[in-house]
């Protein structure tokens, strides 16, 4: 089975690759190079500048000015037969927040957490069974703030191709990679809308074989291409 998935994931990044701008092609010591310089934030709920733009209706900017709570998830980025790939989480239909959806591991901080990159390696190993030890955090993006009420800060990080997973079903139902050249490549964007507050946004998704990412997730993949493509 697991030389079947490997084959798979050769042969969607062989499609891939074909029909994708080279420019979007990076290595591992591309991803280390363009986040240098990144840093964790000293205040991970300090979303102020998140909340400016047109993007954010006045409604919305006064939910989200209030009380947040810190969160942290990983963005894992792992090499495999030579090309870079993102993995992902299909959410369990039972939870809270965000049920059912596409995300990245991670979760609130808590009080035993020192910062919010330790809530996110402890939430990424608790959730897909992927220890810190196989991690090499190489930067960060900026916090943004959900409408469910969390300062998110995505931790950039690369992964072992050695990692084993271990899902708990509790709170993933599956995993999935997907190419990050499909990711930074503008002309695999959908353009569709968002309905919040009685009013339509413009928004980013991403269609990749069966899988839908949009929301939270679609942006930090935005914000992601904006910092590695230098946009």
């Amino acid at each position: 089975m697991r030389s079947l998935i490997a084959c798979l994931i050769q042969r969607n990044s062989q499609r891939v690759e074909s029909s994708i701008n080279s420019d979007v092609f990076l290595t591992s010591e591309d991803i280390r190079y363009r986040l240098r310089g990144t840093e964790l934030p000293s205040n991970p709920i300090d979303v102020v500048a998140s909340l400016d733009g047109s993007r954010w209706l006045e409604p919305m900017r006064e939910q989200l000015s209030g009380t947040l709570r810190a969160a942290g998830v990983l963005v894992p980025i792992i090499e495999r037969d030579g090309s870079l790939h993102v993995l992902l989480t299909q959410r369990s239909a039972e939870l809270k927040h965000h049920a059912g959806q596409v995300s990245f591991p991670g979760g609130q901080m808590e009080d035993h957490d020192g910062n919010v990159e330790e809530a996110a390696l402890r939430e990424t190993e608790e959730e897909v069974g992927i220890d810190a030890e196989h991690i090499s955090v190489v930067g960060y993006l900026n916090t943004m703030p959900t409408v469910t009420g969390y300062a998110v800060t995505p931790i950039v990080g690369l992964v072992a191709a050695a990692a084993e997973l271990d899902i708990d079903k509790s709170e993933v139902e599956y995993t999935f990679e997907v190419p990050l050249p499909f990711l930074l490549d503008a002309s695999n964007d959908i353009r569709g809308e968002l309905t919040s507050y009685d009013r339509k946004l413009p928004a980013v998704e991403f269609h990749w074989e069966n899988e839908r990412i949009w929301g939270a997730t679609a942006f930090m993949i935005l914000s992601l291409r904006k910092v590695l493509l230098k946009q």
